[in-house]
């Protein structure tokens, strides 16, 4: 099964993230199939990048996003977006 996660980049206490689609048995850094786009959450206000197309392209693929990924997707208003069949 497809997931979209958080993927960890940065140096150490200095995190950020790429939001990825990965196979759910692959490692937190591991391999991923393609990029979303990245989430920094220490900036002030916490920048947030993601191709809403292709997000909302896996979904409908069957791609099943994680916890903190939803929530990021709702912030964003991707989500409430009507399917477009």
């Amino acid at each position: 099964m497809l997931k979209i996660r958080l993927r960890r980049t940065g140096a150490r206490n200095q995190p950020s993230y790429r939001v990825v689609v990965a196979d759910s048995r692959a490692a937190r850094d591991g391999a991923f199939v393609d990029h979303l786009g990245h989430y920094n959450p220490r900036t002030e206000p916490p920048t947030l990048s993601i191709d809403e197309e292709k997000a909302l392209k896996w979904i409908r693929q069957g791609a099943q996003p994680t916890d903190s990924v939803k929530q990021l997707l709702k912030t964003l208003g991707t989500l409430e977006k009507p399917e477009e069949q």
